[in-house]
């Protein structure tokens, strides 16, 4: 597969489409058996809120994923992204009811480098804070 965006047809300052990702306890769940993280901070309020945090939050490379998405549908071939980074800034809290939390995400191109890529900077935020800092993703356009 390669990426379905060509370089040519991209500007500097093009926005990708935005996407909300929902995140519910159930979620939550099912990465951890995917993933095999199953820190009690993810599924187990009482003890999130014993070390100090406001609920169970969360996984850090789960948002940083869901965010990714962005990056990949926009390209059309998850390939295509050969560098991605992050920094995390707030935790995505998820509460124990019918809602859980919503990851809003935002992209535009910040800049074309050589080699058909781009560079992508990302914007990720929940509950109106940035979850994500430093977001960025290189992709190889076609």
């Amino acid at each position: 597969m390669t990426a379905k965006v060509s370089f040519d047809e991209v500007e500097v300052g093009t926005e990708l489409p935005p996407r909300e990702f929902p995140v519910t306890r159930a979620t939550l769940v099912r990465y951890a058996g995917a993933s095999g993280d199953f820190n009690p901070i993810h599924w187990n309020e009482r003890f999130a809120r014993e070390v100090g945090l406001p609920d169970v939050i969360a996984h850090g490379m789960f948002t940083m994923a869901e965010a990714a998405r962005v990056v990949t549908d926009w390209a059309g071939d998850p390939g295509a992204v050969v560098e991605y980074g992050v920094r995390f800034t707030k935790p995505v809290v998820v509460p124990d009811d019918d809602r859980g939390a919503v990851i809003q995400v935002t992209a535009k191109v910040a800049a074309k480098l050589d080699d058909r890529r781009v560079r992508v900077d990302l914007t990720a935020t929940s509950e109106g804070q940035k979850v994500l800092g430093m977001s960025r993703a290189v992709v190889r356009l076609a």
